[in-house]
């Protein structure tokens, strides 16, 4: 049976390599701010998915177009770096649980306010 936390560390690494390879050798001025938010890999370890997070939808587009145009560097970085037999094929995603958070705690914020305030009408004088 294969050892089910090998997927876990690739995807750790993976994450990590990513995030310095973009940082340091990708040079592109469309780059702009973005961050690997996470990798789910494979059983298999031949495909990941990547998820990014930018500071806004555009932003965010741009980034995602720019890591798939740069998806072929991106792999050869990976395989100079890690000892694997094959290096994944990558899959770029959107994260936004980011904007799921806020939006949570934009509701219970909210809901806070209207538990504090008096309905109308009710009056102790």
């Amino acid at each position: 049976m294969a050892d089910s936390s090998r997927p876990l560390r690739v995807a750790d690494q993976i994450q990590a390599e990513l995030s310095d390879i973009i940082r340091r050798r990708l040079k592109d001025p469309r780059r702009g701010f973005m961050t690997i938010t996470g990798v789910d890999v494979s059983r298999d370890l031949r495909s990941a998915r990547v998820f990014v997070s930018a500071l806004d939808e555009d932003a965010e587009r741009e980034a995602l177009g720019l890591l798939e145009h740069a998806r072929g560097f991106l792999r050869s970085e990976l395989g100079k770096r890690l000892t694997l037999r094959f290096v994944p094929e990558l899959h770029f995603r959107a994260d936004h649980s980011a904007a799921r958070g806020r939006r949570i705690e934009d509701l219970l914020r909210d809901l806070r306010r209207e538990k504090e305030v008096p309905p109308e009408g009710d009056s102790e004088a």
